[in-house]
């Protein structure tokens, strides 16, 4: 199956329904024509918001993939500081951290270890 299905506005206002419940499928979108030109694009909000999401990162970082690889050249040469060092070098002292207890009630513990038996 396509991802990409094009339909005529008229078409699409007589299927506006199951084209709604369609775009839900990731992936999925449709465009519309009018006229045999393409007038819009739908596409569910979600994938919408991922779009307008990455659009925005481009914006921030334009040399994201330059970035990633010198940051991975630095890492290898062992040139970083750890997430704590900077924080440290901002003023900010991190708690330490407790050590994961796990514990389990007594009365489920012991329900448990109890099989329930099978009715013949």
């Amino acid at each position: 199956m396509r991802n990409n299905t094009t339909l005529s506005i008229s078409e699409a206002r007589s299927k506006i329904f199951d084209i709604a419940e369609e775009v839900q499928k990731p992936g999925r979108y449709f465009t519309f024509t009018e006229n045999g030109k393409p007038k819009a694009v739908l596409m569910s909000s979600s994938e919408f918001e991922s779009w307008a999401e990455t659009l925005e990162v481009m914006k921030i970082f334009p040399d994201l993939g330059k970035d990633v690889a010198e940051a991975e050249k630095e890492y290898q040469k062992g040139d970083y500081i750890t997430l704590e060092e900077l924080l440290a070098k901002d003023g900010f002292v991190l708690a330490e951290k407790p050590k994961k207890k796990y514990a389990i009630s007594s009365n489920i513990a012991k329900k448990g270890s109890k099989r329930p038996k099978k009715n013949r």
